[in-house]
């Protein structure tokens, strides 16, 4: 995210995968990895049997909570005032590694001084921590030798998402635990290509290489390579366009693979805006909710219809090759795009994956050393600036990209919802083992279905006995953008004043409710924090 490439580079893991499982101590913030990245949690598994410590902080008890040497349950969105208090803990007892500071860091005495500001006293009335789980957090952190940093889309899908990120890069750097083996800032993808589509300019502000639209140098250059003149302002996020469309500024739209009726904050507004557009075209190997409003359906294909590259969580390009022919009339997408492409007035003479990895290579300086015939042994880990280099495995050993790594202040903002009188609790939204994403696959497995085929609300006991609602039963979830029907689960897994929903299920749709209000920077919706009302359903 653009947040985190201000302060560590490029918003992917420092480290590699293979290393959480030599690491002393891993914090997982904001991750539900048994349920979204079970290869990742298998490491996590093998570090424990060597001894690692677990710290776990999240609002809501995982699977791996069963195992942590320590769960805080921070009340939601308050990630920045909890990294805030962990850090002073560490000034305020001399667990910091001054010699990393001094020598490899800028803007410190900015950050000691917001500090501050956190002591545990003042940080547990925000969080709901207690203060010695807060010092006990610190310690397990800053005093082993090989501490990592693993979080996900809780720490990021917030309106603080940059601010959250922020800290934790703050965090790592007061201890010295980045640029060094089993360290690090590790984000974990949502999804097998998150971090490809990023790299190859998926994002409105960067061309392919976090290269910046606004940078005249990278303009020409690509201008040069592309024989057309290029905007130099940043385009609209997903999230931006919906609300640019009912506006009247967006007249068609393009839709690749994506299914924001299910998975964007606010969908019925979401809808809304597909209605209302002139011409809209969907992409997709499944006829999608989406896809149900479109004037026109191109087929999509499939992972093993086509050749390319994939690249991983840990900056890991890989290739993939087509195991059989289209089905239909499909195509792969970057035969689609080129013939769009063309009959819009610009020429696209592509011939083959390879040749246009071939100008990624040219014009991306750090896949300058990713040709296709380097793949076949595992891959290369990026940066990877030319064809003798073999990879990075650990991101800024020795030194920054910047130079140095610069510590940002960083104050605590509460989310843009909280509850109140008219919606007493806190909804948060997250996904589950036997679904994914919207289920455009999933939902298409009777295997899966058998594992779970209906949307569920977890809800405290205290709070079930208050509202007089039992285990099983139909509930209405309103928020102030609609309402929605799901069945209750009593668990202790959250606590009083929350509930939680996966987002699965297009006939009980989570994200109905959630807030479309944004991150300033990344542009990121806060689908984890909003405010609900429960009833029992008639």
């Amino acid at each position: 995210m653009a947040g985190l490439a201000a302060a560590f580079g490029s918003g992917a893991m420092t480290n590699s995968l293979e290393e959480i499982e030599r690491s002393e101590c891993i914090f997982l913030i904001g991750s539900n990895p048994t349920e979204n990245h079970p290869l990742v949690v298998t490491r996590i598994y093998r570090a424990k049997a060597r001894g690692a410590k677990l710290i776990i902080a999240d609002p809501r008890k995982i699977q791996l909570s069963a195992i942590a040497d320590l769960q805080v349950r921070q009340i939601l969105g308050t990630d920045v005032a909890l990294l805030n208090g962990m850090m002073q803990v560490i000034l305020a007892r001399g667990w910091a590694d001054q010699e990393f500071i001094q020598e490899k860091t800028e803007s410190f005495e900015e950050l000691k001084k917001a500090l501050e500001n956190y002591p545990p006293e003042r940080v547990a009335e925000i969080t709901g921590i207690p203060p010695a789980e807060i010092v006990s957090m610190a310690q397990f952190y800053a005093t082993a030798k090989a501490a990592t940093i693993l979080y996900a889309m809780g720490i990021t899908q917030h309106t603080t998402g940059v601010d959250n990120v922020l800290s934790l890069a703050n965090l790592a750097l007061l201890t010295g635990h980045v640029g060094k083996e089993s360290t690090g800032v590790n984000p974990l993808r949502g999804q097998n290509n998150v971090q490809g589509a990023c790299d190859m300019g998926g994002l409105p502000d960067f061309y392919p290489g976090y290269q910046s639209v606004t940078a005249e140098a990278v303009r020409e250059k690509f201008e040069a390579a592309w024989r057309v003149q290029l905007s130099n302002r940043a385009g609209l996020t997903s999230t931006e366009i919906f609300p640019a469309i009912l506006a009247g500024q967006i007249k068609g739209l393009v839709i690749m693979g994506e299914n924001p009726v299910v998975s964007e904050p606010d969908c019925l507004n979401v809808s809304k805006a597909l209605q209302s557009v002139d011409f809209l075209v969907v992409i997709d190997i499944f006829k999608t909710p989406t896809a149900e409003l479109a004037e026109v359906i191109l087929p999509g294909v499939s992972f093993a219809e086509k050749d390319g590259t994939f690249t991983n969580t840990e900056r890991r390009v890989q290739r993939i090759r087509k195991a059989f022919e289209p089905q239909g009339g499909a195509r792969p997408e970057w035969q689609v795009l080129q013939d769009l492409s063309q009959r819009f007035g610009y020429p696209m003479k592509y011939h083959s994956p390879l040749e246009i990895m071939e100008e990624v290579a040219r014009l991306t300086p750090i896949y300058g050393g990713v040709h296709y015939d380097r793949l076949d042994r595992g891959g290369l880990c990026w940066p990877c600036p030319d064809a003798h280099h073999p990879g990075t495995k650990i991101l800024h050993q020795g030194t920054f990209s910047r130079g140095r790594g610069r510590f940002h202040r960083v104050d605590y903002r509460p989310p843009a919802e909280i509850p109140d009188p008219d919606y007493p609790f806190f909804l948060t939204t997250g996904r589950v083992f036997a679904q994914y994403h919207t289920g455009t696959m999933s939902r298409s497995s009777p295997t899966l279905a058998k594992e779970l085929n209906e949307c569920f609300l977890e809800l405290n006991p205290m709070d079930a006995a208050g509202l007089e609602i039992k285990d099983g039963q139909m509930v209405s979830v309103e928020s102030r953008r609609g309402i929605v029907k799901s069945r209750v689960r009593i668990t202790d897994r959250v606590s009083q004043g929350m509930v939680f929903m996966p987002f699965h299920f297009l006939e009980s749709r989570a994200n109905v409710l959630t807030n479309p209000v944004f991150d300033p920077v990344a542009k990121i919706p806060e689908y984890k924090v909003c405010a609900v009302r429960l009833a029992k359903a008639e």
